[in-house]
Parts: C-alpha cells; structure tokens; sequence
C-alpha cells in the first residue's frame, strides 16, 4: 500500500524553519512535496497572481531544505501561496494528495489575522478544492523569531498523528483547519474553539522614502475584544493549548438572509 501524499506550502517561503520542521515531522508516513513561494509572502492572504507569469523551480539537493529533509520533494516559486497550490496541483504532484498542510508560520494566525494571512489563503485554496486542508502557526511575541522559539518535540509528534488522523478521516465539506501552537515546551493538548472577536489598530509608522514621497510601513497593535471569554484560540493558547478553529469556506450569513429578505420586501 502506496504511502499517503501530503503537499505542503506557507507564506514565509521555502527557506523557513517552520516549513522545514513540519515537512520533517510528516515525512515519517506520507509521501511529502512541499512547494512554496521563493521569499516572504505574509499579508498576502487568497492573493493569485494574474498580471505576470508564475516560475517553478526544484529546490537542488545541496540546498539547507533538502540536506534537512531528503526523503521530501522541494520546489520554490515566485508567486503566492495560492499559486504554489494551484501550480502544485496541476504541474507537479503525481496525484490528488490526502492531506495539504501550510505553515508552520512564524507567527500566529489566530483570531482576525486569519483573514489577511498566506498561510491561510493556501488552506482555503485547499479546500475549495475539497483537498482536508489545515494552516498551522505559531504564536510568537512582536520581535521573537522562530529559531529563538522552535516548536517542541512533542507537539512535532501530536501534530504527525493528528495529521494521520486526518488521513484517514478526512474533515468535513468545505471546512478547513486554522491551528495555533502556544510557545511551550511541552505539548498539553488540542482545544477546538472559537475565533476570537479582535481589532487591529494603530497601523501605520511613517517610513523614510527614496524619493521623498510620504510613506509608511504597516505594523499595527492587536485587541482581543473578549479577553475574559474561554472558548477563543486566544484563550486557549493562553493557557498553553493549541487551538483548533474550524473554518468554512461558505461566506454566506445564512442566519441573516431571513432579515435581509425582511428588509428588501419594504423597498
């Protein structure tokens, strides 16, 4: 029985710790191909890119990636995540895979990030192509790096069974996974929660432009809206869980069309 196939990407590029750490743990069962973008893409959420071709390239085995992680197929490309799925897909893979994985991001996707965020672009990606598809970050402090913080052992361990799981199992129609992992050492288990209610604010510093143009860099200072609530991945990774959050790829606010429909008949 052939081994599973699993097509991992993320937004920080193919050269990351955190891709490299995740395509070593899965490598042990699957059959693994990451295909990832070239360089930093963070920020660029469902983002494609229409304007200008799209490279590919293999990553040659000489390269850090491939010395880390041999027994994976490694490809860099010059587009978003979203282009490394779709190209992934079409151009490179042997077969549909079981599993697509995107991260590990440096950084946490939790709460309203989720929907700015490449790595989670990538899982929506997925799943819009009924791939079971999850994101995976990790939650870092503004300045801290991911080799400072690397995930553990244990949690590379429960994160390896849980994909198994998923394997085998599958997650339901157009639902995909956004998991959040607590800067621990060691691994205390899953929460499956809400998204939590936030804010971003204060979101640009002026920036020293080459032509004298008024510029700015985007940063920004986040609010959890709720911070006594138990149930959000907020809460959970505060209290040193990984969170789990369920998303769908359904936009649709079926508990609002009742009123919407209300509205529309009075005009």
């Amino acid at each position: 029985m052939s081994k599973p196939l699993i097509l991992i990407t993320n937004d920080d590029g193919y050269q990351a710790s955190g891709i490299q750490a995740l395509a070593s743990a899965v490598a042990s069962f699957a059959e693994v191909y990451v295909v990832a973008p070239d360089g930093p893409r963070s920020g660029t959420a469902c983002a494609i890119t229409c304007t200008t071709p799209v490279s590919i390239s293999p990553i040659p085995p000489q390269s850090q990636a491939s010395v880390l992680c041999p027994q994976v197929k490694w490809y860099s490309c010059s587009g978003t995540p979203v282009d490394c799925v779709k190209l992934a897909l079409e151009q490179i893979l042997p077969r549909r895979p079981d599993l697509l994985l995107s991260g590990i991001n440096h950084g946490d996707n939790a709460s309203i990030s989720a929907h700015y965020s490449g790595t989670i672009g990538a899982v929506f990606e997925g799943c819009m192509k009924e791939i079971p598809s999850v994101g995976i970050s990790l939650y870092l402090q503004r300045g801290q790096r991911y080799e400072d913080f690397p995930v553990g052992s244990d949690t590379l361990i429960a994160l390896s069974r849980l994909c198994q799981r998923m394997v085998k199992e599958g997650l339901p129609k157009d639902v995909c996974l956004n998991i959040n992992l607590p800067t621990a050492h060691i691994f205390r288990g899953w929460q499956v929660c809400r998204q939590a209610r936030g804010l971003w604010s204060a979101e640009w510093v002026s920036a020293t432009h080459p032509f004298g143009q008024q510029a700015f860099w985007l940063t920004g200072t986040f609010t959890d809206l709720e911070p006594e609530a138990l149930d959000t991945d907020f809460s959970a990774l505060r209290a040193g869980y990984c969170s789990i959050v369920p998303l769908h790829v359904d936009l649709t606010a079926h508990e609002a069309i009742d009123k919407i429909q209300r509205i529309i008949d009075k005009v």
